[in-house]
């Protein structure tokens, strides 16, 4: 059995362990003032204060759920999924700018937004917030609206048009009815999944790959130094990092590959 670790205090990660948040929803609840802000020197919880907290943590969780926040981007495909229709980044801010939809956080110093948030939006407000926005192009989308409607890259919604015989007008747009029926066959649908599925699954193997050369790096650097062929041994920090994302990927090809087969 595993010795018990009895602590004193808490940095950021630990303590958002103990509370059993994750690192965004303990952010959030110190934004938010939900969760009490470190009491001890190098932004520190005290034990008392991490004990303390537990019910605050019960309210985060409450009030934010589990899912992390998304940017603007996510948040207009998500919402183009719902409404069928090319919503984008500056329709989100019009939502938020109308008292709609709620900024919760930000990240890297842009909004973020609740999925749930955004699920509970009225349909017909977002329908009104993007027909304002097209006016009388309303009725049309151009190829990358097309693809947002579809949930798919611009570069297949091109291919697509062509094997369909979809013919854009002067502006290079497409009859909106046209691109909402391709939503309707089912055989298009399974075949974009399947293409979704697929380069999901090259870009999780592309990340393993980069994070394979990181270790592989830092493993010759320590032979360099083992070797004495360096001065300095390689910084662990890296190491660190890139093992616990080599799990993180793994772990993701691992069901991904399940889903698939």
């Amino acid at each position: 059995m595993p010795a018990q670790i009895n602590r004193t205090e808490y940095g950021a990660r630990q303590f958002a362990g103990h509370l059993g948040l994750a690192q965004w929803q303990l952010r959030v609840g110190l934004e938010h003032g939900i969760v009490p802000a470190p009491d001890l020197h190098g932004e520190r919880w005290s034990a008392d204060l991490a004990e303390k907290a537990r019910e605050a943590a019960e309210e985060v969780i409450a009030r934010f759920g589990e899912e992390p926040p998304i940017g603007s981007t996510r948040a207009a495909a998500r919402l183009a999924d719902r409404v069928i229709l090319d919503v984008e980044r500056p329709d989100i801010e019009v939502l938020v700018a109308q008292g709609d939809l709620n900024v919760v956080s930000s990240f890297r110093g842009h909004p973020v937004y609740l999925m749930r948030d955004l699920d509970r939006l009225d349909p017909e407000t977002v329908r009104t917030v993007v027909s304002t926005r097209k006016g009388p192009l309303t009725g049309t989308v151009d190829s990358g609206g097309a693809a947002t409607i579809l949930g798919c890259p611009r570069r297949t919604f091109d291919r697509i048009a062509g094997e369909r015989g979809l013919e854009p007008d002067r502006l290079g747009h497409y009859a909106l009815a046209d691109v909402q029926a391709l939503r309707t066959d089912d055989v298009l649908t399974r075949e974009l999944a399947e293409e979704k599925r697929r380069l999901a699954l090259d870009r999780t193997r592309r990340a393993e790959a980069h994070v394979e050369d990181v270790v592989r790096a830092w493993i010759l650097r320590c032979s360099a130094y083992v070797d004495r062929d360096i001065d300095q041994p390689p910084n662990t920090a890296p190491l660190s990092r890139a093992l616990r994302n080599l799990g993180t990927l793994r772990t993701e090809l691992d069901d991904q590959n399940r889903r698939a087969s």
